[in-house]
């Protein structure tokens, strides 16, 4: 992705550049004896707060954490809001921390992140900046419950 390209918002993708370092900081305490994959999620709230997530595995795989999981729960824990810029990076333990590259949140984590973003969330994807509409598109949420 080219830092010159441009958020469908018409943000510039630099703006990610502080979010993809704390990612890959916090990828860094992912606990991942199993996979040896490490994953860091990194956002920004609607006031400016940044939330981290790393991935933590278990021996029973059906119970491990997305990185995902723990950024929300971060996010809840420190007094809640919404989502408005989210990326997340993964890579092989061995490999340096700035090698970990962005990658897409698994189905679960998208409706994870979709039920706390901000109407206008951007996520950095491999293939560039996306909306939430784009990368989970006909989201199930909230209002479908009262229908």
């Amino acid at each position: 992705m080219s830092t010159s390209e441009n958020t469908p918002q018409g943000l510039p993708a630099t703006e990610f550049d502080e979010l993809l370092a704390a990612a890959r900081e916090i990828a860094e305490r992912a606990y991942t004896p199993y996979s040896r994959f490490r994953v860091g999620a990194a956002a920004l709230t609607e006031d400016g707060r940044l939330v981290r997530g790393c991935n933590v595995e278990n021996a029973g795989y059906g119970v491990t954490l997305c990185a995902e999981c723990g950024l929300i729960s971060e996010l809840i824990a420190g007094g809640g809001g919404r989502l408005s810029r989210f990326v997340c990076v993964g890579g092989d333990e061995r490999k340096d921390r700035d090698e970990r590259h962005v990658v897409m949140p698994c189905g679960r984590c998208r409706q994870l992140l979709s039920e706390h973003a901000a109407p206008d969330l951007v996520l950095l994807t491999p293939g560039g900046p996306r909306g939430m509409d784009a990368v989970l598109p006909q989201a199930f949420g909230p209002a479908d419950l009262r229908s």
